[in-house]
């Protein structure tokens, strides 16, 4: 393939919480790059996936989701969040049917005022089954008369509807130029990160309430074994010694089936055989401990207020 006839851009998506970005994601890339949960805020870090619609390369930014920070590691997802919008090439904001134009959409279209300005933004109004046409119809006015959109689509990034289309728009309007990654590389995360993020969406599906979000995993170590293998040491960062009791769970039930679950789809990402090895370690101040943040993608210095 001749540059002149290739494209290769950024494309953000942004959004609330729950949106569907990293679903979103995952369903445009063909493979699963982003953590997935039924919990707001899961997603950390800018998680970038590629995909490959023709002879356009798309670089998808799945975006932490935007909501009023009020710690230090929120105001540093948030700050990812805009960092990511403002450097792609096409922003895509997220909506979700079902909930209309929140606090949180509002507040989001105020910022896209600003950061939007001399670039593509699309509309994409996501878990469209849940709801009425009527209702989408009337959704889609309200959302373009708020906001001078270049395109708005119907979509449900779960089941697939309408993202064809979407990814083939996005590709058609990413600036010629050679491609940016090599054409087999689905994400620009380093092995480590991805695994990190396995375990721990495994960790944030089997736990409750406010714990996942003060726990972090970390990779330390990854040794490649002479069979084909490799061993993977993870550390299970927590705020508390009660905390600590909770992941590892009754006579160890709980870590064990993180366990096995995270190496199970770890395998199958890798197409190899993983030996996982977890510990879990308390730290109080790990939402404040620099290197944590850079282990997750993250500024540290995007936390201050």
């Amino acid at each position: 393939m001749s540059d002149a006839k290739t494209r290769a851009g950024f494309v953000a998506l942004i959004g609330e919480p729950n949106a569907g970005k990293s679903t979103l994601t995952n369903h445009m890339v063909g493979a699963k790059v982003s953590i997935v949960t039924h919990k707001v805020q899961t997603t950390r870090a800018r998680i970038r996936g590629v995909a490959i619609e023709g002879d356009a390369q798309i670089v998808f930014v799945d975006t932490p989701g935007l909501f009023q920070p009020r710690r230090r590691l929120d105001r540093a997802m948030v700050a990812a969040a805009w960092g990511g919008a403002s450097d792609a090439d096409v922003i895509v904001l997220l909506v979700e049917a079902h909930r209309g134009v929140t606090e949180g959409v509002q507040r989001i279209l105020e910022g896209l005022e600003e950061i939007g300005k001399g670039r593509t933004v699309a509309l994409a109004i996501n878990k469209i089954d849940r709801v009425q046409s009527e209702v989408l119809l009337a959704l889609t006015k309200d959302l373009n008369e708020r906001y001078n959109f270049a395109e708005t689509f119907m979509i449900s990034a779960e089941k697939g509807h309408g993202v064809k289309d979407l990814r083939k728009w996005l590709a058609d309007r990413l600036p010629e130029g050679p491609w940016l990654y090599p054409e087999d590389q689905i994400a620009d995360l380093p092995m480590r990160m991805i695994a990190a993020e396995m375990t721990r969406e495994k960790l944030t599906l089997r736990l409750h309430q406010e714990l996942p979000y003060q726990l972090t995993v970390e990779t330390e170590n990854w040794e490649e074994r002479k069979d084909g293998s490799a061993r993977v040491d993870q550390i299970i960062y927590v705020a508390r010694d009660g905390h600590k009791g909770i992941i590892l769970g009754k006579r160890g039930e709980t870590i064990k089936a993180v366990s096995q679950s995270a190496r199970a789809e770890l395998e199958e990402f890798m197409g190899r055989k993983i030996h996982l090895f977890l510990q879990v370690k308390v730290r109080p101040n790990w939402l404040e401990e620099k290197e944590r943040y850079s282990e997750m993608g993250l500024d540290f210095r995007d936390g201050n207020k």
